[in-house]
């Protein structure tokens, strides 16, 4: 390096649900490694995303939303924010900019209350502020449920605020060597990736009964000299729910199915082939098996006894 100072770390991203996480993370490392959706809940799990610089590398961890544990799939979501707590070098918490500050804001803030690690606190979606006098107020009254060492306004659609961000990281990190090469984007697979990417189009094509009762499994991944060809299952808890993933005549599934594929081979940069099927599984955010089945980390695909399924 030339004599340069080089910094390297972890930063887990927290907050709730919809407060613009897996946007900034995206817009962050300029490159879409996390799925968004207006829907609550949509990250499920820890997610990674490398930014490299001259001066740093950044290894963002995306968490789920800070919400109440009422499923065994909650508490594990819950888990995996609990753990993204550990062992890091900086903190960013993202609270909504044009919601009130509330009681449940004040619970959620409850999670860095033994927490050492500098926090920053970063107010989203200042885009749609009009006024942004309004943030003032709204930052004292963080300020006085949880002190941070900064308050920054950003915007992940404007980029507002994003170099500053950057740069109040970087001069906290530790000096040390790049954990990853500089192409190294993510950590999850390019199966969980497109699996994602599905289920993403699915938040976006459904009623809102059915987000949360929605996972994606890929069931076989096979490629080509110039074709990529995926065969994965959407899985929902009840009859009614898979009739609206459908859609008449398929519609829906259809669209699903055109607008995933579409932006899996941006991704992947290659043809894809995409088959979908839906199937119910009963009861499987509360299913131990289903749920590791669908971690990333150990993610095959899955033999479940479902209803048969449809073929998009």
């Amino acid at each position: 390096m030339s004599g340069k100072v080089f910094r390297s770390g972890y930063v887990s991203i927290l907050g709730r649900p919809n407060a613009g996480k897996s946007t900034l993370l995206n817009a962050l490392i300029g490159s879409k490694v996390a799925i968004v959706s207006e829907k609550t809940q949509t990250t499920r799990t820890s997610i990674q995303g490398v930014l490299n610089t001259d001066q740093a590398q950044v290894i963002f961890v995306d968490t789920p939303g800070i919400h109440a544990s009422t499923t065994l799939i909650n508490r594990r979501m819950m888990e995996t924010v609990r753990e993204a707590l550990a062992d890091r070098d900086v903190l960013l918490y993202l609270a909504d900019a044009t919601a009130p500050f509330t009681e449940e804001d004040s619970k959620a803030l409850d999670v860095l209350r033994k927490v050492s690690t500098p926090p920053l606190l970063l107010l989203t979606k200042i885009d749609r502020v009009s006024d942004k006098r309004l943030l003032l107020p709204l930052i004292e009254q963080y300020k006085s449920a949880r002190e941070f060492e900064e308050y920054i306004p950003v915007s992940s659609v404007t980029r507002e605020g994003l170099d500053q961000v950057q740069r109040e990281i970087i001069q906290r990190l530790p000096e040390g060597p790049a954990y990853f090469p500089a192409d190294h984007l993510t950590d999850q697979p390019e199966r969980f990736l497109a699996a994602e990417l599905i289920r993403e189009k699915v938040l976006k094509e459904t009623r809102q009964e059915v987000p949360h009762a929605v996972a994606v499994l890929v069931d076989q991944w096979t490629e080509g000299p110039k074709l990529t060809r995926i065969a994965a299952t959407i899985y929902v808890e009840r009859p009614g729910q898979k009739a609206i993933v459908i859609g008449a005549k398929g519609a829906t599934l259809k669209k699903i199915g055109t607008l995933a594929r579409q932006e899996i081979e941006s991704v992947l940069g290659r043809k894809v082939f995409l088959e979908l099927f839906v199937k119910v599984e009963k009861g499987w955010r509360e299913n131990p098996e289903f749920l590791r089945a669908i971690d990333w980390r150990s993610m095959t695909g899955a033999e479940l006894d479902s209803e048969p399924s449809s073929n998009s």
